[in-house]
């Protein structure tokens, strides 16, 4: 196959693949196996979901309804992009009998227009404004897999992990902040056998980066005081700063670095740094010169200063923004905003202190909210999924389709914390 990300290589026909896929989606369902012709992506998404305990036979959960449903999407980033989703995509949509779906980070579809019979067939399966399409709630599927991977990608018939949805093929793409580079959803194209064709998940490709654009355009200019970069240091061990517009991997060392002097404005003398960046108390202020060094060469004189080491303008972290949305209540915007424990390799003090702050703080307001969708994205996130504490809180509120599974999870973490010690030891080694 020329791309993996396209469902059918040209030339493939339809029927032919379909019929073989079914045959190796019961050959998975029955006895876990992979056979051909499932592609690496397909494979590898049907491992994630089973792991997630989805059900085959759905349906999805719809989340948000009414008031709340239009509430969150009129707030919604996207909401200024969709003019150009519907004007791009309407007459497609209309004339191959196709829906257009935009969802948010989480999965959660916030709009679905196109053809009225398609729209009705789509219900039954709930694939609906207000659903939750994650991959960790309803298995493969375009949308959601697009977000997991946060790359484009094309699901045929019987690859979805939902029986349902094999009727159905779809192709999305991930759409993000132009300024920040922040997932803020995706754009997804659904519909019958004609949309297996490198053409559509093309398409879906050129509408995002429309989308994207329009974003870039329409977003009010700064004020004076604006920060003039942003930081992303969730989720990853190299954080990735985004100056005037051009993105810039940093070192581990040099991530740790501007975490803490992006949370420390007023700056930090060399020997503040050397206790918050260094394990080791043999290190010499030479070593942190050195690196100090390298770091301003990489971001400019004009940025980084000393005597004390500060940044000389505002930068935007994205482990602040979640600080930020958790002080003020707003616990499922703090959520979507998490990516992930802060540089979660580095062993720098201060760091450490930071990173562990940060997740207690969010774990605890997602637990005291006991809202099952959020308390689901926490559980099945990599940081979450052996948070016991966590999953005794999604069994509390879990749905009656949903508890065999989630308590099935409370009773295996229950014994390998039974086997390896008590529940604090294993919370120590989960963090790391």
């Amino acid at each position: 196959m020329t791309d993996a990300w396209v469902a059918l290589e040209p030339g493939c026909d339809p029927g032919e693949r379909l019929g073989a896929l079914r045959r190796a989606y019961d050959s998975f369902a029955s006895g876990g196996r992979i056979e051909r012709p499932v592609r690496p992506v397909v494979a590898d998404s049907w491992r994630r979901s089973a792991r997630a305990r989805v059900s085959p036979e759905g349906p999805a959960r719809v989340e948000l309804a009414d008031d709340d449903l239009g509430t969150y999407r009129d707030g919604h980033p996207l909401a200024r992009a969709m003019p150009v989703v519907r004007e791009l995509t309407g007459a497609y949509a209309r004339d191959g009998e196709h829906l257009v779906a935009v969802c948010d980070a989480q999965g959660r579809l916030l709009w679905v227009e196109g053809d009225a019979a398609s729209r009705r067939r789509a219900g039954r399966m709930n694939f609906v404004p207000g659903a939750r399409w994650a991959e960790s709630s309803v298995g493969t599927n375009a949308p959601g897999t697009a977000l997991a991977l946060d790359r484009p990608v094309q699901v045929f018939a019987a690859e979805h992990f939902l029986r349902p949805a094999h009727a159905w093929t779809c192709a999305a793409a991930p759409l993000h902040d132009p300024r920040t580079g922040r997932l803020l959803g995706a754009v997804d194209i659904t519909g019958g056998d004609g949309l297996a064709h490198p053409h559509s998940l093309a398409f879906v490709q050129a509408v995002a980066r429309a989308a994207e654009s329009h974003l870039a355009l329409c977003a009010p200019p700064p004020p004076s005081d604006a920060p003039v970069a942003s930081l992303a240091a969730l989720g990853r061990d190299e954080a990735l700063l985004v100056l005037r517009g051009t993105g810039v991997r940093l070192s581990r060392r040099h991530s740790e670095i501007l975490v803490l002097l992006a949370r420390r404005p007023e700056g930090l003398t060399g020997e503040e740094l050397l206790c918050e960046l260094y394990e080791d108390a043999s290190v010499t202020p030479v070593t942190l010169r050195a690196e100090l060094s390298r770091l301003r060469r990489l971001l400019g004189p004009d940025l980084l200063r000393s005597r004390p080491y500060r940044l000389t303008a505002p930068v935007e972290a994205d482990f602040a923004a979640v600080a930020r949305r958790l002080g003020s209540g707003a616990v499922a915007a703090a959520m979507a905003a998490y990516a992930g424990p802060l540089l979660p390799g580095s062993r720098a003090p201060a760091v450490v202190r930071l990173r562990r702050r940060l997740e207690d703080e969010l774990r605890a307001a997602v637990v005291a909210r006991a809202d099952p969708g959020l308390l689901a994205d926490w559980a099945y996130s990599p940081w979450g999924e052996d948070d016991l504490v966590a999953w005794q809180a999604l069994a509390s509120v879990a749905t009656v389709r949903q508890r065999p599974v989630v308590h099935a999870r409370v009773r295996e973490l229950d014994a390998e914390l039974g086997n390896g010690g008590t529940f604090a030891t294993g919370l120590q080694r989960r963090r790391g």
